[in-house]
């Protein structure tokens, strides 16, 4: 069983959220899964500087970056194609709304790499499950935009404390043509029709140890759908 992982960068403000990637890794590895790490090679948007939030005067390349969580072993996302992969996961954090779409600064009118759309409908289009954590939904919606697919995602609810604007993202999803759903950080969204798995994760206050939970129920319930 081979899911893929697909990797933004490394760190929250600028790449990957790393919690929710190695938690990804390990829920996959618990389920006696293979993990294949992926990253688009190309420059992210920016470098944060992660105590400060301010932005540091340098380029850092989006795969050697994501390579810092994969330990080296990760690949292409240009060389990725489904038939390689039963499932496919997508970690959260900014690098999701900077580096693989551009959700951060334009919202759902925003680009998304053509890769990242193409792999995600390929996965989709021959029925093997896609997972989103925490922004990773916003990354389906705009891959999924102008398709004859309606996905059903969550990016949390606006019924417990979030650091962000989740009624504001969620009518973007729903701009896109997908429907969003309220879920809290102790759960998540299924669907079933399009084999399509999300979760808040970060997306709401959470502990750690929520957190962990939170992507291992996901990673189960995608790998139940296949």
């Amino acid at each position: 069983m081979k899911i893929g992982v697909l990797l933004s960068g490394n760190g929250v403000f600028d790449g990957s959220e790393i919690h929710e990637a190695v938690f990804t890794l390990l829920a996959i590895d618990e389920n006696n899964g293979e993990a294949i790490c992926m990253a688009p090679d190309m420059d992210q948007h920016h470098v944060l500087n992660h105590i400060t939030g301010e932005e540091m005067p340098e380029k850092r390349n989006v795969l050697v970056e994501s390579s810092r969580i994969a330990r080296g072993n990760i690949k292409n996302l240009a060389e990725i194609k489904a038939v390689q992969l039963d499932a496919l996961v997508i970690p959260g954090g900014f690098g999701a709304a900077k580096n693989l779409t551009k959700w951060a600064f334009s919202g759902p009118d925003g680009e998304i790499l053509p890769d990242v759309r193409r792999l995600i409908n390929e996965m989709i289009l021959n029925g093997k499950p896609v997972c989103g954590l925490c922004m990773g939904p916003t990354v389906i919606a705009k891959a999924l935009e102008g398709t004859s697919i309606h996905a059903q995602l969550t990016v949390g609810t606006t019924e417990e404390p979030s650091p962000y604007e989740i009624e504001a993202i969620s009518a973007g999803m729903e701009k896109t043509g997908s429907q969003a759903l309220m879920k809290k950080v102790t759960e998540v969204l299924v669907d079933k029709d399009n084999k399509i798995v999300t979760a808040p994760c970060y997306m709401m206050e959470a502990s750690i140890s929520q957190i962990r939970n939170n992507v291992r129920m996901a990673v189960d319930a995608m790998i139940s759908l296949l």
